[in-house]
C-alpha cells in the first residue's frame, strides 16, 4: 500500500502484494542484471562503422537499428534472455520475502521444492519438481543455442 503500489493499483489495476504479479515482478527485478549485461556487451561490440555506412547509404536510424544493429546484437539478447529466465526460474529469496509462498497464487517452482523438502515424505515429489526444473533449464539452453545458430547462418547468407 505504499506510494508505488497505490499508483500501479489505481492506474493499471495491478496488485503486487501476495499475488502472482508480485512474484513475477520480484523474479524480473532479480533477473534484470543478468539480462542487461550480455545485451550491453553485445551493443558495445557492434562496429559503429557498419552503422555509419548504412546511414551514409540513406537508411534512417530506425532502419539501421533494425537491419544492422539488432541482427548483430541478437546473440547477446538471446544469451541475456536465457540467463534472466534461468535466474527467474530459480528465484527464491525475493519471492518469499515480498509475496510469500501461497500455493496456487505466488508459489514458484523453487518455493514448491522448498515446501516439499520441509514436509515428511515430500522428497519424492521434490525430486520430480527438480527434474522438471532441470528439463526446463536444459530446454531453454538448447532453444537459445538453436536460435543463435539460426541467426549466425542467416547472417552468413546476407549478400551486400
Amino acid at each position: 500500500k505504499g506510494l508505488a503500489g497505490q499508483f500501479f493499483e489505481n492506474v493499471f489495476g495491478l496488485t503486487f502484494a501476495f499475488r502472482w504479479t508480485g512474484a513475477a515482478l520480484a523474479a524480473a527485478i532479480m533477473a534484470f542484471p543478468l539480462l542487461v549485461r550480455p545485451i550491453r556487451l553485445s551493443l558495445e561490440s557492434v562496429d559503429s562503422g557498419l552503422e555509419e555506412a548504412a546511414r551514409t547509404l540513406g537508411a534512417s536510424r530506425l532502419k539501421v537499428f533494425l537491419t544492422v544493429t539488432l541482427p548483430l546484437v541478437l546473440p547477446g539478447v538471446i544469451s541475456g534472455t536465457v540467463l534472466g529466465f534461468a535466474k527467474a526460474l530459480g528465484e527464491f529469496g525475493a519471492t518469499i520475502t515480498f509475496v510469500a509462498s501461497i500455493p496456487g497464487e505466488t508459489q514458484t517452482l523453487s518455493l514448491a521444492i522448498y515446501a516439499l523438502m520441509q514436509t515428511p515424505d515430500g522428497d519424492a515429489a521434490a525430486h520430480v519438481l527438480i527434474g522438471i526444473s532441470v528439463a526446463i533449464g536444459l530446454a531453454a539452453v538448447i532453444f537459445a543455442e538453436w536460435i543463435a545458430r539460426q541467426v549466425q547462418w542467416d547472417s552468413k547468407d546476407v549478400r551486400p
